[in-house]
């Protein structure tokens, strides 16, 4: 059973998405490949059964947002749940330079998680120390922002739009679209509506409150919609309730990487583990007669399997 993209509903962890997920299939081999939490929703992207095998490969596909950013108020979850722990009168912004702010974060650099996230130090999950009232020193992670659009500034997250459709740019306002659900707002602050594209390990509740210090103010996240993860996007995303019949996309279909076609005797020597001589340069999806061989990274001049299938 292959992969399956899925749109997360609003206050169910990835976890509780999981276990529905092994109910309505009857298996207990789900994985996914990239958390989303329990306030956010949009796509989380499944692997059933064999097709676990290919969460390895996707964990660090880039993937797209849509993030609301309220200011003048901060949380120590860093979003909508609360409660609000810091305030301060937002000045006056202009969108110029709100763009400016943002472009600053735009390329590689170096976040710090937020304490209520699943990072482990010491063998302690950040979050358990948060929610008993404590905090650990996590270090910053490096990590790569690929893009950061201002669609508009309001004057409160219930003013923002909360109805989209996808366009070619990404997914854009659209009073007749897809309408998502939000968190309880935790007050009226100004809002920036902002679409990211962003790469493996990227905290946008990190993003919030840095931006908002970038703008002398604290932060929150007060809305966070996943749009894409890879070649996925949340307008071919199942309805978690109708899992079962969901579209299923095969192994081969889930690897974004290019196709080398074997003869015989290189798929022979791949399933071997061996380290067949080859000019390929890069990580390759090898195929035989249009089926699943390996996951392989080429030098130029020989193969390395890093997965093979039988």
């Amino acid at each position: 059973m292959p992969v399956i993209a899925v749109d997360k509903p609003l206050n169910l962890t990835s976890h509780d998405v999981v276990g529905r997920a092994r109910r309505a299939l009857a298996t207990k081999r789900v994985g996914h490949t990239g958390t989303l939490d329990p306030l956010a929703t949009g796509v989380l992207v499944l692997c059933v059964n064999d097709s676990t095998k290919v969460v390895q490969f996707m964990d660090a596909d880039s993937k797209d947002y849509l993030a609301w950013i309220s200011l003048g108020a901060g949380t120590r979850t860093l979003d909508a749940e609360g409660p609000v722990d810091d305030t301060a009168d937002v000045p006056p912004l202009t969108e110029n330079g709100v763009r400016a702010i943002l472009a600053d974060f735009v390329g590689p650099l170096a976040q710090v998680p937020p304490q209520y996230s699943a990072i482990q130090v010491g063998g302690v999950r950040a979050y358990a120390v948060a929610r008993a009232g404590g905090t650990l020193d996590l270090p910053a992670r490096n990590v790569v922002i690929h893009s950061l659009e201002l669609l508009g500034m309001y004057e409160s997250v219930q003013a923002a739009p909360h109805a989209f459709s996808p366009t070619p740019q990404g997914w854009t306002p659209d009073a007749e679209g897809k309408t998502f659900p939000f968190p309880a707002p935790l007050g009226q602050f100004p809002t920036l509506l902002v679409r990211a594209r962003v790469g493996s390990g990227t905290y946008l509740r990190s993003l919030a409150r840095d931006v908002g210090a970038a703008l002398g103010v604290p932060a929150h996240l007060s809305g966070l919609v996943r749009t894409r993860v890879g070649r996925y996007d949340l307008s071919a995303a199942a309805n978690l309730e109708h899992l079962a019949q969901a579209n299923r996309i095969p192994d081969l279909d889930a690897l974004d990487f290019p196709r080398l076609e074997a003869d015989e005797r290189l798929a022979r020597e791949l399933r071997q583990g061996k380290r067949p001589q080859h000019t390929a340069q890069g990580r390759q999806v090898v195929t035989l007669n249009g089926e699943l061989v390996a996951v392989v990274d080429g030098d130029g001049a020989e193969l390395r399997v890093v997965r093979a299938w039988a």
